[in-house]
C-alpha cells in the first residue's frame, strides 16, 4: 500500500473541493451532516484556510457545537489519522473532501468506542453527499478495515514518535532541542482540548465575590495565581456564565491574563496596545485603573470586535485601524508611558486551541513571523518615552520568536534594558506565553 505525506515542510497544500451548502437529505441534528461538514472545514483547512476565516460560523447553530468538537479534534489528531489512511488505502483519494471525512470518522471512531457502528453507518451517510455518492463503499471498507486491524495500527503508531506526538517532525525537534526535559509534558498539553480561564472585572467583583457566584450557579471553579484569574473545571458556554452579558467577567486564558500584570502601568498614563484585537489585554489594562489608552489592529473587523468587547465591559479607549509598524501614518508625536507589544507569532504555544495552526505552518514561517515582529518593535520603540516601558509579548514557544528576539533587540538598541523574562508552558490551566519587558533609559 502506498503512504499518504505526512505533514511537513516538503508537503503541498492539499487540494480540497469547494464547500457545499447543507443538503436537506441530511437533518441538521444528525451525525451524518456533522461528519460532512466537519470533512468540509477539514479539508479547507488542509488546504491552506485557517479556522479563523470563519467556517465554522456558517454552520447552522444546532450542529455547530457537534461540528466544532470534530473538526478541532480531527485536526489535533491529523498527523494520527493521516499515519491510519496511508496504511489503510491503496492510492492516495482524489476528492479531499472524501479523504477529510475519513479523517473525521477514524478520530470519531477513536472517541467514541461505545458507538462505533452507529459512526461507520453514519459516515456512509455523509459520503452519499460528497463526491457524486461513489465513494460510500470505500468509506464504509475503510473505516470496518480499521475497526479490524485497530489493535495493530494504534500500537504502531505508538511506537513512531512523530506520530505519538501529532505534530510535524519539524515542530517536534525545535520543541526537543528547546526543552530537553519539559517537551513531553508539552506535546501532552497539545493534543489536549484546551481548559477555560476567566478574568474578573475588578470594577464589579472581587475574584472572592464571583466565585461564590459560580458556586451558586453549581459551576465548580478554582482561583488561579494571585490577581483576577479562575480555572473552570469544565468548559461550558458564556451564556451559563453569571453576569458575563453585563461585563461583569470575561473568557480570557490565566497565561494570557499576566500582560497586564507585568506592563503595570499607573493611573493617567499613556499607554500604546500596539496588536489590540479581540481586546482582551486592553480591557484587561482598563479594569486595573484608568488610562489614557490606544489601541491598533490592521482589520476593521478585528478593531469592531475590539469596540464590542469594550462595550460589553462598560470600558473606553481610542481604538484605531492602523499597521502599528508604521507610526507616521498614525502617530501624533506624543510619546508612550508604556506599550504593549502582544505581536503576531506562530501561536505554537495555544495550538490546543488552534490546531489547524499545526499543520499549516512550515518551518520558514517562523523565520518569518520573528522578522515582522523585529519590524514592529524596532518602529514602536522610538515611540516610547526615556523611563517608559515596553512588553513584548508572544503566545509562541519557538526561541527565535522570544528569547533569540529579544537578545537581538538589545543588541539592535543600547537604550533597552530588561527589567524581567519568561516563558510560560502551557499547563492543565494556561497555554503558552513569552514576556520580556524591556525599559527604556533616561
Amino acid at each position: 500500500m502506498r503512504k499518504n505525506h505526512r505533514p511537513d515542510s516538503s508537503s503541498p497544500p492539499l487540494a480540497t473541493s469547494s464547500r457545499r451548502t447543507a443538503a436537506p437529505s441530511l437533518p441538521l441534528d444528525s451525525l451524518a451532516f456533522a461528519l460532512r461538514q466537519a470533512a468540509h472545514i477539514c479539508a479547507g483547512v488542509l488546504a491552506g484556510q485557517s479556522l479563523a476565516e470563519g467556517q465554522l460560523a456558517e454552520v447552522p447553530a444546532v450542529a455547530r457545537p457537534a461540528v466544532q468538537d470534530l473538526v478541532y479534534g480531527s485536526l489535533r489528531s491529523y498527523g494520527r489519522g493521516d499515519f491510519f489512511l496511508a496504511r489503510l488505502l491503496d492510492r492516495p483519494l482524489s476528492d479531499e473532501a472524501v479523504r477529510a471525512l475519513l479523517l473525521v470518522a477514524l478520530y470519531r471512531l477513536e472517541t467514541r468506542p461505545d458507538s462505533v457502528h452507529t459512526v461507520v453507518d453514519q459516515a456512509v451517510l455523509a459520503a452519499g453527499e460528497l463526491a457524486a455518492g461513489r465513494c460510500r463503499g470505500l468509506v464504509n471498507a475503510v473505516l470496518r478495515q480499521f475497526l479490524r486491524q485497530q489493535a495493530e495500527l494504534t500500537a504502531v503508531a505508538a511506537a513512531d514518535p512523530v506520530v505519538a506526538a501529532q505534530l510535524p517532525d519539524w515542530w517536534l525537534a525545535e520543541l526537543q532541542r528547546a526543552y530537553p526535559a519539559a517537551w513531553p509534558a508539552i506535546v501532552a498539553a497539545a493534543n489536549t482540548p484546551p481548559p477555560m480561564g476567566l478574568r474578573v472585572n475588578r470594577r464589579r467583583f472581587s475574584r472572592e465575590q464571583y466565585l461564590a457566584e459560580l458556586v451558586s450557579a453549581g459551576i465548580e471553579a478554582a482561583p488561579w495565581g494571585e490577581d483576577e484569574a479562575i480555572h473552570l473545571a469544565r468548559p461550558l458556554p458564556v451564556e451559563r456564565l453569571p453576569h458575563f452579558a453585563s461585563g461583569g467577567v470575561s473568557v480570557q486564558d490565566p497565561g494570557a491574563q499576566q500582560a497586564a500584570n507585568w506592563l503595570a502601568p499607573q493611573a493617567g498614563m499613556r499607554v500604546l496596545d500596539a496588536c489590540a484585537a479581540p481586546g482582551g489585554k486592553t480591557a484587561h489594562l482598563l479594569e486595573q485603573l484608568e488610562l489614557d489608552l490606544l489601541a491598533l489592529d490592521l482589520k476593521p473587523s478585528r478593531c469592531r470586535r475590539i469596540e464590542e468587547n469594550l462595550g460589553r465591559l462598560g470600558l473606553t479607549a481610542e481604538v484605531r485601524v492602523a499597521n502599528c509598524a508604521q507610526p507616521e501614518k498614525w502617530w501624533d508625536g506624543r510619546p508612550f508611558d508604556a506599550i504593549l507589544a502582544d505581536v503576531p507569532c506562530t501561536a505554537s504555544g495555544v495550538v490546543r486551541r488552534n490546531p489547524d495552526a499545526k499543520w499549516l505552518r512550515r518551518p520558514e514561517d517562523v523565520a518569518s513571523f520573528a522578522a515582522t515582529q523585529a519590524r514592529i518593535i524596532d518602529a514602536l520603540w522610538p515611540l516610547l518615552r526615556p523611563g517608559g516601558r515596553m512588553l513584548y509579548a508572544t503566545c509562541s514557544l519557538f526561541a527565535a520568536e522570544n528569547g533569540e528576539q529579544m537578545e537581538s533587540f538589545r543588541q539592535r538598541h543600547s537604550d533597552a534594558r530588561c527589567l524581567r523574562q519568561e516563558q510560560l508552558l502551557p499547563t492543565d490551566a494556561s497555554d503558552g506565553f513569552f514576556y520580556c519587558l524591556l525599559e527604556k533609559a533616561r
